[in-house]
């Protein structure tokens, strides 16, 4: 770039996208590479957006989403003053490392886990210390704990992890939580909570009621479906709150998105959504039973989605998902993270899977 600029920002990667369905012809395609919802929106949220938001879309949304925040302090048992809303989890994420990490300062989180978090810890100035996972894809606890310094400003969790879909145990979180600084904060990133259904996982909430120094985030995109509205929000200490607020982005999360977040949280509605997780998390142990009669050795998933390293391979096997109408999120020479779809899609990826395994190929883990 010929312009001035920050020098740093050079060295961030792009965040990339999951790619569209492919267009084939004579092919119905699917886009299972951004682990979205694939249910449409439920008839109440649109109902809600068509009579509650569409007339006032001239005017700017509640700034701090008062309602909304009202409503998730209720329901967490927390004080609006703990509740902060954002333009997707991500943005939340985005407050907290802007809130805490600076030029210097150091950033804790296991790797592979969600791309954004190089991109935002940059973007801050701040240093990512990345610990590799274990073979398993879930996290090096140790390798965590021994990267924690007097530099480092915040320790990030994700459970389950994106995109391995490992999930994290309460026993390792709090062996973190209890080799952790209580002024130094802990995110435990929740996109993929209401899937979550391991044994022993770590509870956010239950952890951030314990020690002090928690964050919890969440989103409304992925269970219940909104992940074009973009709306999260994340449970903190009220002075972290005010924080990040103060380094939010003014008017950031539209007032559609917090009249689709306050429909989504009515009863009826919640009872709707849990179906459906429970639906996609059905569909998902059908999908990785069936690829362990296949003969792969393939971990347990825990999220919406299912992980498979292919290691070198990757692109090869990529091209023949692709060719029969699949987008999956290819991540070179290392794997593909398949999101559970529709039934039509699922079936594919097993036909996909079975001839992979007859052309030889196998799993890195």
């Amino acid at each position: 770039m010929t312009y001035k600029h920050r020098n740093i920002v050079d060295t961030i990667p792009s965040y990339k996208q999951g790619k569209p369905a492919p267009k084939l012809d004579g092919i119905r395609a699917y886009k299972i590479s951004s682990n979205e919802n694939p249910y449409e929106p439920l008839e109440s949220v649109k109902e809600a957006i068509s009579t509650r938001a569409l007339n006032v879309i001239n005017r700017y949304p509640n700034m701090r989403g008062t309602q909304v925040v009202e409503e998730l302090a209720k329901r967490f048992g927390v004080t609006p003053d703990e509740v902060v809303l954002g333009c997707g989890s991500t943005e939340v994420i985005t407050q907290l490392v802007d809130f805490v990490a600076g030029p210097g300062d150091e950033v804790v989180y296991p790797w592979r886990s969600f791309e954004a978090y190089p991109i935002i810890v940059t973007g801050a100035g701040a240093k990512s210390v990345q610990v590799p996972n274990r073979a398993d894809g879930s996290h090096d606890v140790d390798g965590i704990i021994n990267a924690i310094n007097e530099r480092t400003r915040l320790v990030i969790l994700n459970n389950p992890n994106n995109p391995t879909s490992a999930s994290l145990s309460e026993t390792d979180a709090r062996r973190v939580l209890d080799a952790v600084p209580s002024d130094v904060l802990v995110l435990i990133d929740e996109a993929y909570v209401q899937f979550n259904t391991a044994k022993g996982t770590a509870d956010g909430m239950k952890l951030y009621r314990e020690y002090p120094n928690v964050v919890v985030a969440q989103t409304f995109s992925k269970a219940y479906g909104l992940a074009g509205l973009r709306i999260g929000y994340g449970i903190a200490p009220a002075e972290v709150v005010e924080g990040m607020r103060k380094v939010a982005v003014p008017f950031g999360v539209s007032q559609i998105a917090q009249v689709a977040a306050l429909a989504s949280l009515e009863d009826l509605a919640v009872k709707e959504m849990n179906e459906r997780v429970a639906a996609l998390v059905s569909e998902r142990e059908r999908i990785i039973l069936a690829l362990r009669n296949q003969g792969w050795n393939i971990e347990d998933a825990y999220a919406n989605f299912f992980w498979m390293p292919f290691g070198a391979d990757t692109e090869r096997v990529t091209e023949r998902f692709v060719a029969v109408g699949l987008s999956v999120r290819a991540f070179a020479g290392e794997g593909i993270r398949i999101s559970i779809g529709e039934r039509e899609a699922n079936d594919r990826v097993l036909t996909v899977c079975e001839d992979l395994k007859k052309d030889g190929f196998s799993l890195n883990n």
